[in-house]
Order: structure tokens, then sequence, then C-alpha cells
């Protein structure tokens, strides 16, 4: 083994021991967050209650799988006298599904900027560089007009959002050019058309009570978030992060020339369909349930960027675990520090924003 080689093996290893103890520090202040997180409120739940009414909801979910396997019914466990009904079903039905939810979305923003920033090369790219975002407004807007519940609202959003990027696929493909340059530019394209679209909505509806709903809805907030939200979006955004996880370390390729990249026997094309297809489901399942929340997936790749550098078999889980813990703050911060809950969107503008001028301005460093 050469003299150098060895060097860069040893640099590698201490790479990979650095990324552990990052990851591992992260996942911790996650569940942290997390347990904190269930905790505050306008309603207080002591660390004890917490854990007693997810063991009981443990025993129960056993009890009824056990009565379903062995065909018998099993005695009730006996309920702690520390919770009373109204706190067990502000922990389930509220707190909890938003929690884990803002952990949810802030994951997948964030997991969705890397993948758009490694496969456009580009560190402005963000989730909504395709139109994502802007076609989940019209969706969400529609279904508010036509007075729709929150479930169909998440659904025109969904919908409405990856109908968008089909349409964004369509045009680019049929355009003459660079490929990439091609994508960018029929997105800002149907981002201005659906932008349009959004506005003739709020135009035409109720000053009273729907354009309020809708303009809320645009600024994002997770104050709506339900078990049955969960449910909607787990399968997506599972199905988005798996292969995002997977091609990590292809995206690595994708960030050199094309030339590069299939001298190394990388099939360019499938690569950064399959991401983008990818980053562009999560990213509209995440804004269906949440509104447009901004310069999540901008920002914190970047932040991530500074911890473990730009290996993506290191950047994209350490993404995912800063977005996570990041939009936990936000949302804590925005559902406790007023007597009325701050929309998310305006948040994370006002942390994203000047944390954005100060990575781009400082010396010595690039973006």
């Amino acid at each position: 083994m050469t003299r150098a080689r060895a060097e860069q093996e040893e640099r590698g290893s201490g790479g990979s021991r650095r990324f552990t103890a990052v990851v591992i520090c992260l996942f911790a202040l996650v569940v942290f967050g997390i347990l904190a997180s269930l905790a505050i409120g306008r309603y207080p739940i002591s660390p004890e209650q917490i854990l007693l009414a997810l063991r009981e909801r443990f025993i129960d979910a056993v009890r009824t799988a056990a009565g379903g396997v062995f065909g018998a019914q099993f005695p009730q466990v006996e309920r702690s006298g520390l919770l009373t009904d109204q706190m067990r079903a502000i922990f389930f039905n509220a707190r909890l599904p938003r929690v884990l939810m803002a952990c949810m979305v802030g994951c997948c923003l964030s997991a969705a900027g890397a993948s758009y920033q490694g496969v456009f090369r580009n560190p402005m790219a963000s989730p909504d560089i395709l139109g994502a975002s802007s076609g989940a407004a019209v969706g969400a807007a529609l279904a508010i007009l036509l007075e729709l519940d929150a479930r169909m609202v998440m659904l025109f959003a969904f919908t409405a959002s990856l109908l968008t990027i089909a349409l964004v696929m369509l045009v680019s493909g049929t355009a003459r050019g660079n490929k990439l340059l091609r994508i960018v530019l029929a997105g800002i394209m149907i981002s201005s058309l659906c932008n349009a679209g959004t506005s003739f909505i709020k135009l035409v509806a109720d000053p009273n009570d729907i354009l309020p709903e809708i303009t809320y809805w645009l600024m994002g907030s997770l104050a709506k978030t339900r078990p049955e939200n969960l449910a909607f979006v787990a399968a997506p955004m599972a199905v988005g992060l798996a292969p995002l996880i997977l091609l990590r370390w292809r995206i690595n390729i994708l960030t050199l020339s094309d030339e590069e990249a299939r001298t190394m026997g990388v099939n360019v094309g499938l690569v950064r369909v399959a991401v983008i297809v990818c980053a562009t489901l999560v990213t509209a399942a995440s804004v269906s349930v949440s509104g447009l929340i901004g310069w999540v997936g901008l920002v914190v790749p970047h932040l991530a960027r500074k911890l473990v550098g730009n290996n993506y078999r290191h950047l994209m889980p350490a993404s995912m675990l800063v977005g996570a813990l990041f939009l936990l703050v936000v949302d804590n911060i925005s559902r406790n520090l007023l007597l009325t809950e701050i929309p998310l969107g305006i948040l994370t503008a006002v942390v994203g924003a000047p944390f954005f001028i100060w990575l781009i301005t400082r010396k010595k460093e690039s973006i």
C-alpha cells in the first residue's frame, strides 16, 4: 500500500468516526426534542404522564392484537388516575401527531433540498424549484374555495403538486438545450402559472371566511395535524425517502459532469430522474399537510455540510436529522411563543434568511 493511499484511508476513517459521532448526537437531540415537545404546551403534560399514556396505548395495542390472534377477550387495563380523558385526547389526537409530523416534514424537506442541490449542481436549489409547492398551493386553495374538509384539502394539494411536476417534466422534455436548465426554466414557468391561479382563487374567494383560511394555509402550519394525517403521508414519504437514502452515494457522482459520471458506469439519466421523482414525492407529501414552509430545504443542507462535509453518504442522513430537529424547534416556538400561533413560514424565514446571509458572506467560505 502506498503512502498516499494510506493517508487517504486514514482521512476516510477519521471522517467516518466524525460522521458517526455527529449522527449519534443529532439523533439524541431529536429524541430529546420530541420528549420535550410532548411535555410543553398550553396544556402541560409531565414526563411521568407521557410515559403512562404511552404505556397504556401500547398495552391496549398488544391486547387488541392478541385478542385478534387468539380469538379471546382479555381484561381491560386499569387506567392511571394521573391521566384524565381530556389529557389523553389532547396527547394522542393533537400533540403527539403534531410533534411527529414536524419531524417528518422537516426530514423530508431537508432531504429533498439536499437532493436537488446535488442533482442540479446548484447550492441555491430548494424543494420548490420544480413547482411542487406552487402546485400544492393551487390544489389546496381550490379545495378550500369549494369548502371541502381538511382531508380533501390535503388530497387536492398532493394531487395538484404531482400533476404540476408531471407538467414540468413534460414541458422540459419537449424543449431543446441543456437538460438541467430546461427543467429549471420549465419549473419557473409552471410555478408562475400556478401562482397566478392561486391569486385568482384568492380574488374570487369570500373575503370574510374563505380568503383568510387560504391565506393562513399558504403561510404554513401544523395546527390541524391529526392521526389520520400521519397515515395519509407516511406511505409516500417512506416511498420517497428510501430510494434517496439508497442512492445517496450516486448523488455524489451526479455532482460531477455527465461525462465523468458515465465513465464511472452510472446511468446518469435514470439516476437523475429517480432522484428528482423521489425528492418531488416527499416534497408534495410534506406541503400537502403543512402548507408552504420555505427555507428548510435550502438552509438545512448547508448547515449539515458544515457538520459532516459534502459527501452525500454522510450529508443525506445528517440533513434529515438536522431538518427534523430544526422544524421541531420552530414548531414549538410557533405554538408557545404567543397566545396565537405564528405561521411556520414566517418563523422559518425569520431564522433562515439571516442564517443564509451569514453563511454566504463568511470570509474564506463558499456554498
